[in-house]
């Protein structure tokens, strides 16, 4: 195991939808959870969503797994929430900040969290959806607030004040509440999100792969093989002047 890995404080959870990576990386201690969402899954060609999640959920039964409901109406939000959160004790069920018509998805959150349904709410941008969901989830049950530090990054804005205000905020009002960064798009990432003191971070399978591999990777080292490549690729493509 990459030891700078293992050092950090961060869990670190895997984000993906392919079987096989999945059950990979629950084998590996490394690997505290796992995620997924109705994009990741339609890019892996699920068809059955019930199918899969129970079909995963036959080996992932100690790590906390997401899963999403995917309705855009509250009513059918709900119904879908409690049918998922009755899967399995350590599953989380994934509620959108808002429905695609812009309305918040706080009182589904509260209903849902009085109820005992461990959530984890998605697609968070700012310190007002934050305010929001802090303020109605049941601080005896444990929850997820997935800000997409990401996304904000790729506004041209800096995500780390946003996520220890988020941390915050958490802290103050949630005992069993967890901060996860989210829409990590390099391994650098991972060591941000685990320097502002987030409680979880999500991976996407092919980022985690690279960091298990190059963390810490001596930089001579690197230079060297990269060179190889392009001189490898130089001579496979058959150039001349």
């Amino acid at each position: 195991m990459n030891s700078l890995l293992a050092d950090l404080r961060i869990k670190v959870f895997a984000d993906g939808a392919d079987k096989a990576g999945i059950l990979s990386l629950n084998a590996n201690p490394l690997i505290k959870g796992m995620t997924t969402n109705p994009t990741l899954m339609r890019k892996a060609g699920i068809a059955d969503y019930e199918a899969f999640a129970r079909d995963v959920l036959e080996t992932v039964t100690t790590k906390p797994i997401s899963f999403e409901v995917f309705s855009d109406e509250v009513p059918e939000m709900r119904r879908q929430a409690m049918k998922i959160a009755g899967w399995q004790k350590n599953v989380f069920v994934k509620i959108p900040s808002t429905n695609t018509r812009g309305e918040s998805c706080v009182p589904l959150a509260k209903e849902l969290a009085a109820e005992g349904v461990q959530l984890n709410i998605t697609a968070i941008l700012t310190l007002g959806q934050i305010r929001g969901f802090v303020e109605a989830l049941n601080p005896k049950v444990p929850s997820v607030l997935s800000v997409f530090a990401g996304r904000i990054a790729d506004t041209g804005l800096d995500p780390v004040p946003a996520m220890k205000e988020s941390l915050l905020m958490i802290r103050s009002t949630l005992p069993k509440g967890e901060l996860l960064w989210a829409s990590v798009r390099e391994v650098l990432n991972i060591y941000q999100a685990d320097a502002c003191g987030c409680d979880i971070v999500t991976v996407p399978h092919d980022i985690l792969n690279k960091s298990i591999k190059m963390s810490g990777m001596d930089l001579d080292e690197l230079s060297l093989d990269t060179v190889k490549m392009f001189a490898g690729d130089a001579l496979a493509a058959g150039f001349t002047l």
